[in-house]
C-alpha cells in the first residue's frame, strides 16, 4: 500500500441541527486490549456536504440510512444509497458527498485497535466493495447501541463499545465473503430464488410458485438450492424468520406474539416451538439473556 506522505482533511460541514457527533479519547487499556471508538456519529446531510481525508490512522464504517451520496475509494467513484455500507482505511485517500438535490443520512463511525488492520484486510482480500445490507435492523442497530453507550461514560463503556465493533465487523466481512462466493459461484436462478426468499421471508412463500416464476422444476430448485446453499429453501425462510426474531428481540419492546407475526409466523405456539428447537432457549430466555449482557 503506497502511503500519503501528509494528512490530508477538507470538509464542508452542511447537515441538520439534530445531527450528532461523539468523540472519545481511548485509554491506554482501550488502546492495547480493544477495538476502541475515536470518534462516531448519525449525520442529516444537504449539499454541499462533503468530506476528503488521507493519512488518517484510523478505519471508517458508514452505513447509510435513507437519501444518496457518493464515496471516491481508491481510484474508483461508488453509488452509497439506502441499506448500503462501506469499510474504507482512512491512511488511503478518499472523498464522499451529498447528491446534489438529495439528502443523505447516515450512521458513522471512526474506529482503530484490535487488529483493525487485519480485519480491514480481509474484508478486501478479494478486492473492495459497497455492501447491501440486508438484515438492515442488525447493522442498524448495532450503531446505535454504540452510540448509545458513549453518550454516558461508564467503567465499561471501552470494553463494551469494543465487543460491539467486533460484532459489526464480524458482520461486514461475514456478508462481504457470502456476496462475493454467490457472485462467483451460484448459479443466477439459484441466487434469484435466494433472493426472492429474502424479500418475502414473512410471507407463505409457494415453491410450486418460486419454481414457476424461476422457470425451473420444483424439485430440481430444492435440489439446486440445496446443494449451493447448503439447507432447503424451507429451511432458508425459517432461518431469514428467526434472525428477524432474534434482531426484534433484541433491539425492539414488541411482545413475543407481535414478533412471531412480525416474522410471519401466525401461531405464537409454533414460533416458540422453531426458536426453541434451534436456539436451544425460548424467545423470551433469549430477550432476558441478551439484556442481562449489555
Amino acid at each position: 500500500m503506497k502511503k500519503e506522505e501528509h494528512y490530508l482533511e477538507r470538509a464542508s460541514y452542511t447537515w441538520s441541527e439534530d445531527s450528532v457527533r461523539l468523540f472519545a479519547t481511548p485509554s491506554m487499556t482501550a488502546r492495547s486490549l480493544y477495538f476502541y471508538m475515536q470518534e462516531a456519529g448519525y449525520f442529516k446531510t444537504v449539499w454541499p456536504y462533503f468530506t476528503e481525508r488521507a493519512s488518517l490512522n484510523s478505519f471508517l464504517v458508514l452505513y447509510t440510512l435513507s437519501g444518496e451520496g457518493r464515496l471516491s475509494y481508491e481510484g474508483q467513484e461508488h453509488e452509497v444509497t439506502e441499506g448500503t455500507c462501506f469499510f474504507i482505511h482512512c491512511m488511503k485517500h478518499h472523498e464522499y458527498h451529498t447528491v446534489k438535490g438529495k439528502n443523505w443520512e447516515f450512521l458513522w463511525l471512526h474506529f482503530n485497535g484490535g487488529n483493525a488492520l487485519g480485519y480491514y484486510e480481509e474484508f478486501v482480500k478479494n478486492g473492495f466493495r459497497i455492501l447491501d445490507i440486508r438484515q438492515k435492523e442488525r447493522t442498524e442497530g448495532l450503531f446505535r447501541e454504540i452510540l448509545s453507550i458513549n453518550r454516558k461514560r461508564e467503567l465499561t463503556t471501552e470494553v463494551r463499545t469494543g465487543g460491539l465493533i467486533g460484532m459489526l465487523l464480524t458482520e461486514l466481512i461475514a456478508r462481504n465473503t457470502t456476496e462475493g462466493r454467490q457472485a462467483i459461484l451460484i448459479p443466477s436462478g439459484i441466487r434469484a430464488a435466494e433472493k426472492y426468499l429474502e424479500q418475502h421471508f414473512r410471507e407463505k412463500v409457494m415453491l410450486q410458485e418460486l419454481a414457476d416464476m424461476l422457470h425451473m422444476d420444483k424439485f430440481c430448485l430444492i435440489k439446486e438450492f440445496s446443494r449451493y446453499v447448503g439447507i432447503s429453501p424451507h429451511e432458508y425462510q425459517i432461518e431469514l424468520r428467526l434472525s428477524y426474531a432474534k434482531e426484534l428481540l433484541k433491539y425492539s419492546d414488541l411482545s413475543v406474539n407481535e414478533i412471531a407475526y412480525a416474522c410471519g409466523v401466525n401461531q405464537t405456539s409454533h414460533f416458540i416451538g422453531l426458536f426453541k428447537d434451534r436456539e436451544h432457549v425460548t424467545p423470551a430466555k433469549f430477550r432476558k439473556e441478551w439484556r442481562t449482557q449489555l
